[in-house]
């Protein structure tokens, strides 16, 4: 006999608009939403003041980070190959597909080149049988363009979706900032912008010959988005994502040589994040991501140049993203086709909306709640670039596949 419960009173955010109504599960599954008879043994949550909506499911964190994501609504995270050892073997994709159910499902995405050395091709067809979602270059990118070639005519004949690094390593290699006035007043070692927008059009050039799916983890710059539009407007199977820190910060952020705010890519020109805000609104952007990818203390209170780059980014990506519906960027809907439809459609995985059938994974929030960013509060490591910024709206609530993870007031 299957458990029923029904979230009552509350907003749901289905796929196209906002409105009232209840929610009812039966076992892991949505088995009915808006108007129905709640069954007389069902458990019930009030939901009244509170947003009802799909789980958020990461695309690309680098870092199975269980208690993180389940306090920021998260219950799937696509996985980065970048672990060690790398996912370029079908046994070590098995087990990180398992590492953390069934709290949280881990979708790998398996190292496009062994090692990711960007040389010799990885087994992509077990790696698909032992449970890979898709295919990235991780932190890196593919240099040798006949490589690249071979890895998305591979992995589109397998049907999965080719994840890549938008930076081409000639130009970026031993940088950590963008080329500009911040980094050279800092006297740090910077590329230009451009190694972006020259990586995301040789991957494009190669997309046109192989017909592939691809899709940039991370693009950050107005030439990178301009290739990316005219690449859709051509009908490739082209999309990108972005982190609300390349959103809403500058490369300003890194004065004093913070080293919180060195991330990979590296905060871009202020011309660059209106570019950025631009494509959000525009629907050139797919996926927003959190970009985590923790460093504990030992990694990143050191001098910039020598810190890690990566940032915390799962506990405040819901928050964030409801900053972009209040400033008139985007609609609540489409927030949530960025957070859960979207990567999930990339996936291949039936989640990622309110419907009766899909996976009953779930997280209630409160679109309001004033709060401000502690990273000593944290439920993983506590490096943010946004600490000490007061946001609204908060998870209180996630589900996953029915069962109650976490709640609180």
């Amino acid at each position: 006999m299957t458990h029923s419960l029904a979230i009552t009173g509350g907003t749901l955010v289905l796929a196209d608009r906002v409105e009232r109504g209840n929610l009812l599960i039966d076992g892991d599954t949505i088995a009915a939403i808006g108007a129905f008879d709640i069954p007389a043994d069902a458990e019930i949550i009030d939901a009244t003041g509170l947003h009802v909506a799909p789980g958020i499911v990461d695309f690309g964190v680098f870092n199975v980070d269980k208690r993180a994501c389940i306090a920021g609504g998260i219950t799937r995270i696509a996985l980065m190959p970048d672990i060690m050892p790398p996912l370029d073997d079908p046994g070590l994709v098995q087990r990180a597909a398992l590492a953390a159910k069934p709290d949280l499902w881990v979708h790998p995405l398996a190292a496009a080149t062994k090692g990711l050395l960007g040389a010799e091709l990885a087994e992509y067809g077990l790696m698909r049988k032992a449970g890979a979602k898709g295919v990235a270059t991780g932190r890196g990118w593919i240099a040798d363009s006949g490589v690249m070639l071979r890895a998305l005519a591979y992995a589109d004949a397998l049907g999965l979706v080719l994840v890549s690094h938008a930076e081409d390593a000639g130009l970026t290699r031993h940088a950590v900032a963008t080329a500009g006035e911040t980094a050279t007043r800092l006297g740090l070692a910077a590329a230009t912008a451009a190694a972006e927008a020259m990586a995301i059009a040789r991957d494009i050039a190669l997309v046109c010959e192989t017909g592939a799916r691809l899709h940039f983890r991370q693009a950050t710059t107005k030439a990178g988005f301009d290739l990316i539009r005219a690449a859709k407007a051509e009908g490739l199977r082209v999309t990108c994502g972005i982190s609300p820190a390349h959103l809403m910060l500058s490369d300003i952020a890194v004065n004093e040589y913070r080293s919180y705010a060195h991330l990979s890519p590296p905060l871009r020109s202020e011309a660059d994040r209106q570019a950025a805000c631009a494509a959000l609104k525009d629907g050139t952007i797919d996926v927003l991501c959190s970009a985590h990818d923790p460093r504990g203390p030992e990694a990143k209170r050191l001098p910039f140049a020598d810190a890690a780059p990566g940032m915390a980014g799962a506990e405040t990506l819901l928050t964030l993203g409801l900053g972009f519906v209040r400033e008139g960027y985007i609609d609540l809907p489409r927030l949530f086709t960025l957070l859960a439809r979207a990567p999930s459609a990339l996936l291949g995985v039936p989640s990622g909306v309110l419907e009766a059938g899909a996976p009953a994974d779930i997280v209630l929030f409160k679109p309001d709640t004033p709060w401000q960013i502690r990273g000593e509060a944290f439920a993983s490591a506590k490096n943010t670039p946004f600490e000490g910024l007061p946001v609204q709206g908060r998870a209180t609530a996630t589900l996953k596949g029915g069962r109650v993870l976490t709640r609180s007031t």
